[in-house]
């Protein structure tokens, strides 16, 4: 009994020493606070170990695919069905331009010319030959903008098609496909302006004179 006396004296002498926490809203208030951020501290050092590791896998799978796109981008220069670069624009060997501009109104910039062979640009001067004269239904309707975008786009093609059947031909029948393109192109011309004019006389006249040479052109491809 007389050391715990002695240790209950001890206590009571180094009590005075120990400060007391005074039971204060504030002070609870301020408790709360840093038992927060030691939390939220302890839970920023858990997870900065995982959102390093997902860097990393996310660095090493961008390298990856970094890489490989490279290998197909050096194959897609190789099988000539790809383009890197800007889009060409096809040369033209036999004069089929107009003389005084030196090129075409109707021709539409922007447009991948496939190399499909001189057969395969004969069927399709054929094919757009009978798509254009299917023009004349929508002709005297109210269809300009959409009128002039589908001839643009047709007669660009049948250009640069007519360059290479011309260029294909027999030398006795380069001069006559030569003559036929440039009447078919000057017709083009003619009823590309009064489409953008909205002058539907001379546009019925214009087409009217054109389907004559897209039947021949069918004639000729056929």
């Amino acid at each position: 009994m007389a050391r715990l006396a002695n240790l209950y004296g001890v206590a009571e002498n180094l009590s005075p020493a120990i400060p007391k926490i005074p039971d204060t809203p504030t002070a609870r208030r301020r408790a709360r606070i840093i038992q927060c951020v030691g939390k939220k501290s302890d839970e920023s050092q858990e997870h900065q170990p995982r959102t390093t590791r997902r860097i990393a896998i996310g660095l090493t799978c961008s390298v990856a695919v970094l890489g490989q796109l490279s290998g197909v981008a050096s194959l897609a220069e190789d099988n000539g069905l790809w383009i890197t670069g800007p889009i060409p624009v096809p040369p033209v060997y036999n004069k089929i331009a107009n003389e005084e501009t030196g090129t075409r109104s109707f021709l539409k910039k922007g447009l991948y010319m496939a190399n499909i062979g001189v057969k395969g640009s004969a069927y399709r001067l054929r094919k757009y030959a009978f798509d254009l004269l299917a023009l004349g239904d929508m002709i005297g309707q109210d269809m300009w903008p959409y009128i002039r975008r589908y001839l643009r786009l047709k007669s660009t093609f049948m250009y640069y098609d007519f360059d290479k059947v011309i260029s294909a031909a027999p030398v006795d029948d380069k001069q006559p496909l030569t003559d036929l393109a440039n009447r078919l192109f000057n017709s083009f011309e003619q009823l590309l302006t009064a489409v953008k004019e909205h002058d539907m006389p001379k546009t019925k006249s214009s087409y009217a004179d054109t389907t004559i040479l897209l039947q021949e052109v069918m004639d000729q491809m056929a």
